[in-house]
C-alpha cells in the first residue's frame, strides 16, 4: 500500500503526494515521492496511470504533501514531480526531478 495524501488549494485544484516503489528498481527496495497537480484527486491518479503506473491508488490523507512539496509542484510546468521518498522521516535534500527521468528506460549496451 503506497503512502500518500492530499491538499486542496483555494483554487479548488489539487496536490496529491503519493510514496511508491520505485519502477526504475526491480527489488522493490527504493521508494519514490511523487507530486501531482490536478482539476482533482481522480484526475491526478489518472495522469499516473497513464503515463504506466496502473496500480495507483489514494486511501486517506496519512501523508499530506508539504508546504515545500506544493510550491516544487505548483512551480514546475508538467505538475508532475518526483524524488527519492525520505525514509523514517529524515529529509531529503535531492532536488525535485520532472517524471520523464523517473520512466526513461535504461539503453542497453
Amino acid at each position: 500500500m503506497a503512502a500518500g495524501g492530499f491538499c486542496k488549494l483555494p483554487n479548488g485544484r489539487v496536490v496529491v503526494a503519493l510514496n511508491l516503489p520505485s519502477p526504475a528498481t526491480s527489488d522493490g527496495c527504493s521508494a519514490v515521492r511523487v507530486l501531482v497537480h490536478a482539476q482533482n484527486r481522480a484526475r491526478a491518479l489518472t495522469r499516473l496511470r497513464n503515463l504506466g503506473m496502473r496500480a495507483v491508488y489514494l486511501r486517506g490523507n496519512a501523508a499530506p504533501p508539504t508546504p515545500d512539496e506544493i510550491t516544487a509542484v505548483l512551480h514546475h510546468p508538467d505538475g508532475l514531480i518526483w524524488r527519492t521518498a525520505p525514509d523514517n522521516g529524515v529529509t531529503a535534500t535531492e532536488l525535485w526531478r520532472p517524471i520523464r527521468s523517473l520512466l526513461r528506460r535504461p539503453t542497453a549496451a
